[in-house]
């Protein structure tokens, strides 16, 4: 891609000739070979320094250079290597090349030797394992005569089909591919080959399609409905007509049955139907396939050759299963997209084109500019959404100053409009220029069109949005956009290992993540390009590139990566709009570098110094003083020195672990020592922390660093824990099989070792260091990254335990990983225990083992153990009795995991309350589940538990219950903590539960109270109280209805004697708490009528007669007795009134009784009551005025003076007087109304003319008033004997004018003259008004024989 200045074949030859199986010599014989090339395979690998432990500054500068390179990641297979060999014996080395490629979709790479295609997983550990070999059919095979470009060595095109479902998307990092097809044509002979199932021995058997000479005889269709006979013959004039690219995918619904796609350099697009019975093929034409729309540039497109390109599926095969797929076509001018329909027939349509290299550059590429001579679209690729695609460009231009000749590379970035209609036939601008034109590099020589032809555009790695471009040279260049400029990284190949055969991206293990690109090598295995490798090694594209050697801007890189390496936290500047993107690239790449000043190197280095002479001598002499002028403690959490530290001491991978190990890495003694090892040392690290008084300032100043510090020695033991059990687990298997040999076997089951798998195979992907690594050797070697194994548990359990497995393996499954995960996290508390000394004040600290990565992988084993319990009925209960205790284990973890997660998150005073009732719904469910099966085996009796049969039945639940009980209690699981005592009816543990569980808002024994209330066992409820006398008397407070006997009970008389007044006085309509709601309709139910009101208020008074208290207490009971009394009388007289009137209402001739009625006052008075009382009462509350409910005070006063009655009319006023001077002073409008309604109650009228009439004497005006309601009301309110609550009327409404000034008021219309002198008849009987009620307010009743009262 740098542009050799001379041909690369000569090299390679005489390098090989050279030394063909040795390191090249020091002197290189390749001339201008670039220095910063991949290293041998024989050359120490990078993953070497990820197993180095602490080194000093000296041995680190070694080692500066190594993040730019390559790392080796993969080897071949055995048969690989043994092919080559053979090969090579029999051939001039250099002479032929060796065809291979790899597979983003299947993880899959392949490589064709002689007659021999050979297939492996390059994410495989042990890629001869799973190697398929497969024997190419003879008349397929390419003699090489038809091949005349040195570039076109590789004439294979293959394809796979991925028929294993959970192998596919991110899944395929985790999960291997079982089963997968193959199509596969030769680009010269343009034979076909078809594998059905390369992992099934019958769907190995080919199937070939060899196309015929005669193209006329192959039966042919055309798109669109167009037939272009005499341009399909302009086009086979033209050039080579061999294929140039191949796609195929699944038929829907068929098995091992796919269509595939190729397309030729004459014009030709072919689609294949490929079934395990043989390949059917038909020819598809289009008439703008090829040939470009007539203009004076016409010519040129005509005479291009090598068209069309690149075939590509819009969308991934694993991201649509339907009936219909979109596919790119590249053109030399344009991108066209097609749809092949699978049924009911297949048919190939055109959807739209799109011109990208035309007059307008918005579209794409513009021609005809100056200096620009021809323009090559070389190949396409579109991202996993199917919406941006990337073309890569060649154009080639003259310089008109110097006359010279270069070539320019660059890719044009495209990508959907948005709200476009995109339907068959239409030929709209469905396009649009994600970014300008992205120049990768600007002028580089002058290549032929086979050599351009040969480049190959690979999209998807990280960085993110780099591209990867292989050359036919063999070799690949990873271009990558940053800081406003593009920064090229070349991969090359030193010392004559081959060229570069294709390249994939590695999967990534994490939604919406790019992996690491991987590059297939003709001889040296796979090799990996790490992210840091990109962004540190990259180099501005050269100006002007003749040579092999480069530019002189290429001699500036040793520095600049310098400068990067070392550059701080200096934010690293976005790209730009000139070639930035809206998308793809949005993500900071260096911001995933973990960025390191050289003062972090520096106390890194001097750390391990001093730590290592501790190690020698036992001495600390000044470490502290020297770490912290090194600024050692500057930084808190993982980046923290001594935290770095203590992660490598952990995370150390054995030097003296090979790579051709299997199972037999866990047979080994070595696992088991390393970690002790790494154990130890970890406690020497903790003691030179203690012995340097580094510990001390760690905890203080930066608690979360030593919190992770000690958290790497809990992951430790973890670690060490785990190892044990799979050694148990695998000494298990082996006694049960009774074979000597099934020890290897053994290690090789299991859902455990499915799970090492798992997370090793993660860790590989994620860390290209360790690619060349076995996955149990990783896992064991990564202990800081146990976190790992709960993620893989919430992510992928449906792999470890397959539901199609019978019901028991399933359980064996389960058992085993809850076993396992529980052995961790119990593992880790008991080194917490032991070791709490050394930990830092916890408050606000979030241990790792309840982060929400643990939670969710506890819960999602816990979860799925639940559903296999409620699943199983069918099997023994020995089966459930094991699930069932495992499940019990496992829930008190998941449940310690939460409690730990919600107090770090109320100490940082965090919202909590999300995470609470995920808390308490997980717990809930755990238990409740837990306890039926308990039920359910405590049914079973002494057969099912296999205890002795002279034990008591009632001894069984209980004992059974003992754990469950346990974790109820520690988690406030109240509903199984009351069910278990229910059932047991064991009311001495309910007592000491209730006496052990005291919780916040009153523990158990609120619960327990709650309990009986709801179930009306009140005197249960009430018994409790002799015992637990605060805890009830806090619960009643809610539920007066029974406070005042618990009060009772108490001797708290003063206080029942208000709990009664209260519950007397209690209305329906009373705003309650919301504790209060669930039972306010119960305590309503204890007071239905007056008369219990009245007896509450009875009960009160006897209350208030032994609690000795005030009698102010006692005049105001005795006042809302009196006030009850007139609310019954009252109610009696008014639903007398409305019987009658419902009487007249229901009556067939109530118009002739309401006519023949007499027209007198109590007639009319008779109607007025019933206009009132209805508009008072609605028609369908008509009862609403019984003694179901105690009336407010102003709803009695209005019913009284509203009823225009005379009796009532004075009640009114004792309603008044029996309330509170506050009652009396913020209803005075209502008194006032209730005078007014006194005085109409007599006809003044009628008096003042009789006393004329009859010449009344003083004493006989005065007896006359007497018999009036005016006198009696004044007399009631304000005469000598007149009893109210607290102050007087008088304070409130003064009788006189004169005297509102004298008690405050202003308003002189407040007081009763006032109001009188409203009345009609005070302009005339005035006199006789006032009179009465003078006379009344200083008239002794005392002295008067009293009549009873008819409401007594």
């Amino acid at each position: 891609m740098f542009s050799p200045g001379i041909k690369r074949s000569s090299n390679r030859k005489a390098a090989a000739a050279a030394a063909p199986d040795s390191p090249a010599p020091d002197n290189n014989s390749i001339p201008n070979r670039p220095a910063t090339g991949t290293p041998a395979p024989w050359a120490p690998r990078l993953s070497v320094l990820a197993r180095a432990q602490l080194t000093n500054k000296s041995e680190k500068k070694a080692s500066d250079g190594d993040p730019i390179k390559p790392v080796y990641v993969g080897e071949f297979p055995e048969v690989v290597r043994d092919e080559q060999a053979s090969f090579l014996r029999s051939h001039i080395p250099g002479d032929t090349s060796i065809s291979g490629g790899m597979d983003k979709e299947t993880c899959l790479s392949w490589i064709i030797c002689r007659n021999r295609l050979i297939i492996w997983s390059h994410l495989s550990s042990s890629p001869s394992k799973d190697c398929v070999v497969l024997q190419l059919p003879l008349k397929c095979l390419d003699d090489g005569a038809h091949s005349n470009s040195n570039y076109h060595g590789t004439n294979w095109l293959l394809c796979f089909l991925n028929w294993d479902p959970t192998s596919r998307g991110r899944n395929k990092a985790i999960q291997s591919c079982k089963s997968a097809g193959v199509v596969m044509c030769n680009q010269k002979t343009r034979a076909v080959t078809y594998w059905p199932d390369i992992y099934n021995e019958y769907g190995s058997v080919p199937v070939t399609c060899m196309l015929a000479s005669d193209e006329s005889e192959v039966t042919s269709f055309p798109v669109d409905g167009k037939s272009t006979p005499n341009q399909l013959s302009a086009i086979n004039t033209m050039g080579s007509n061999s294929f140039n690219s191949l796609i195929a995918c699944a038929l829907p619904d068929s098995h091992h049955v796919s269509v595939a796609l190729a397309c030729s350099s004459n014009g030709e697009l072919w689609h294949f139907y490929c079934a395990p019975t043989g390949i059917q093929c038909c020819k598809v034409y289009q008439d703008t396939l090829y040939l470009s729309s007539h203009g004076s540039d016409e010519s040129q497109f005509v005479r291009s050759k090598g068209y069309p390109r690149s075939l590509i599926w819009r969308f991934p095969p694993h991201t649509v299963n339907d009936s219909e797929r979109q596919f790119f076509l590249l053109t030399d001018r344009e991108i066209q997209c097609f749809s092949i329909k699978f049924h009911p027939d297949l048919n190939v349509s055109k959807m739209w084109s799109h011109e990208i290299v035309g007059t307008d550059s918005d579209l794409g590429i513009k021609k005809d500019l100056a200096g620009q001579k021809r323009i090559w679209p070389l190949d396409v690729k579109v991202d996993d959404h199917g919406k941006v695609i990337t073309v890569l460009v060649a154009t080639f231009c003259k310089d008109r100053v110097s006359s010279s000749s270069y070539t320019q590379y660059s890719l044009l970035t495209m990508q959907y409009k948005s709200s476009v209609n995109i339907s068959s036939g239409v030929h709209e601008r469905v396009l649009e220029k994600k970014a300008p034109i992205q120049v990768i590099i600007p002028k580089a020589r002058v290549e032929d069109e086979d050599f351009l032809f040969s480049m190959r555009l690979r999209i998807g790695g990280k960085p993110s949005g780099s591209t990867l471009i292989l050359s036919g040279d063999g070799t690949a260049t990873v271009s990558h956009y940053f800081r406003n400029s593009t920064r090229l990284y070349q991969f090359d190949l030193p010392y004559d290992a081959g060229n570069v055969l294709d390249a994939s991206v590695l999967p990534s293990t994490n939604d919406g993540e790019d992996g690491a690109w991987i590059v297939l090598t003709e001889k040296a295995g796979i090799w990996a390009i790490p992210e840091k490798a990109v962004v540190l090694g990259g180099v501005e594209p050269p100006e002007r590139s003749l040579s092999r050697k480069g530019s002189s801007n290429e001699g500036s890189t040793l520095e600049e990566r310098r400068n990067l390496m070392f550059a701080g936290n200096v934010a690293p500047r976005r790209a730009s709009s000139e070639a930035g993107d809206a998308g793809d690239r949005k993500k900071a790449v260096m911001n995933r570098i973990a960025r390191r000043t050289s003062s972090d190197e520096e106390s890194e280095a001097l750390l391990g110094q001093l730590f290592h002479d501790f190690l020698l001598t036992g001495k600390v002499d000044a470490s502290y003083e020297k770490l912290q002028s090194s600024g050692a403690f500057e930084r808190d959490g993982e980046t923290n020195v001594f935290t770095r530290a203590s992660k490598s001491i952990i995370d150390t991978l054995a030097k003296h672990w090979t790579t051709t190990r299997g199972a037999e890495i866990l047979a080994m003694t070595m696992v088991y020592n390393q970690l002790m090892d790494k154990q130890e040392k970890h406690q020497r690290f903790l003691q030179f922390l203690a012995l340097s008084k580094c510990h001390e300032e760690l905890c203080t100043k930066q608690r979360h660093s030593m919190l992770t510090i000690m958290e790497h020695g809990e992951k430790l033991a973890g670690m060490i824990q785990l190892r044990e059990l799979q050694n148990a687990i695998s000494q298990n298997r082996s006694n049960m099989s009774g074979s000597p040999h099934s020890s290897s076997e053994a290690q090789l089951s299991g859902a455990l070792w499915d799970l090492i798998q798992l997370v090793g195979e993660r860790a590989r992907c994620n860390t290209v260091l360790l690619m060349d690594r076995d996955n149990a050797e990783v896992f064991y070697s990564k202990v800081s990254d146990l976190e790992e194994v709960f993620y893989c548990l919430y992510s992928y359990l449906a792999y470890i335990i397959n539901e199609e497995q019978p019901r028991e393996a399933q359980i064996q499954r389960a058992c085993e990983l809850s076993n396992a995960i529980v052995s961790i996290v119990r593992s880790a508390m008991l080194y917490r225990n032991e070791h709490h000394m050394w930990y830092p004040l916890s408050q606000g600290l979030t241990s790792w083992c309840c982060q929400p990565v643990v939670r969710n992988g506890l819960w999602s084993v816990a979860s799925f153990m639940l559903q296999l319990l409620h699943g199983t009925s069918e099997l023994e209960l020995s089966a459930k009795l094991d699930l069932y205790a495992h499940l019990e284990v496992l829930a008190e973890v998941v449940l310690e995991a939460y409690s730990g997660a919600i107090t770090a998150n109320v100490e940082r005073g965090g919202e909590h309350k999300g995470l609470l009732d995920e808390y308490w719904n997980r717990r809930d469910s755990l238990l409740d589940s837990l306890y039926k099966q308990v039920k359910y085996f405590a049914e079973g009796g002494h057969q099912v538990l296999n205890v002795r049969t002279d034990e008591p039945d009632e001894e069984i639940p209980r004992k059974l219950t003992s754990n469950l009980l346990s974790i109820s209690k520690r988690h406030e699981g109240y509903n199984t903590m009351w069910s278990i005592c229910c059932d047991i009816n064991d009311s001495a543990l309910l007592r000491n539960l209730m006496h052990e569980s005291m919780g916040p808002k009153g523990g158990f024994s609120n619960f327990v109270f709650k309990q009986l209330y709801e179930k009306r066992q009140f005197s249960k409820l009430l018994r409790l109280g002799e015992e637990f006398q605060e805890e009830l008397s806090i619960f009643l407070k809610h539920h007066r209805n029974l406070l005042w006997l618990h009060e009772l009970f108490l001797h708290h008389f003063s206080s029942a004697s208000e709990t009664l007044h209260v519950l007397a006085l209690s209305q329906d309509e009373t705003v309650i708490s919301e504790t209060e709601e669930t039972t306010d309709h119960v305590q309503n139910r204890f007071i239905t009528t007056l008369a219990d009101r009245k007896r509450f208020l009875n009960l009160s008074k006897i209350a208030i007669m032994a609690g000795k208290t005030t009698d102010s207490e006692m005049k105001r009971i005795e006042a809302d007795l009196k006030i009850l009394k007139l609310q019954s009388a009252g109610l009696r007289m008014t639903s007398n009134l409305i019987c009658i009137m419902h009487f007249i209402e229901n009556t067939r001739d109530a118009c002739i009784l309401k006519e023949s009625l007499p027209e007198d006052p109590a007639d009319l008075t008779f109607r007025y009551l019933q206009e009132e009382i209805m508009k008072l009462l609605p028609a369908n509350e008509a009862n609403q005025y019984d003694e179901q409910r105690l009336l407010h005070p102003e709803e009695l006063i209005e019913l009284c003076f509203r009823a225009q009655n005379p009796e009532l009319a004075l009640r009114g006023f004792d309603v008044f007087a029996w309330t509170s001077s506050s009652f009396r002073r913020s209803h005075r409008n209502l008194l006032g109304e209730c005078w007014k309604n006194a005085a109409d109650q007599d006809d003044w009228g009628q008096l003042l003319q009789a006393s004329k009439d009859e010449g009344w004497s003083d004493e006989e005006t005065l007896q006359q008033l007497r018999d009036t309601v005016l006198f009696q009301a004044s007399s009631s309110c304000y005469g000598p004997n007149a009893e109210t609550i607290e102050e007087g009327f008088d304070a409130v409404l003064p009788l006189r004018k004169e005297n509102s000034e004298v008690t405050g008021l202003e308003d002189l219309d407040f007081s009763v003259e006032a109001i009188l002198m409203q009345h009609k008849d005070y302009p005339d009987a005035g006199k006789l008004m006032l009179t009465a009620i003078m006379f009344g307010s200083v008239h002794d009743s005392s002295k008067v024989e009293e009549n009873p009262s008819s409401m007594e």
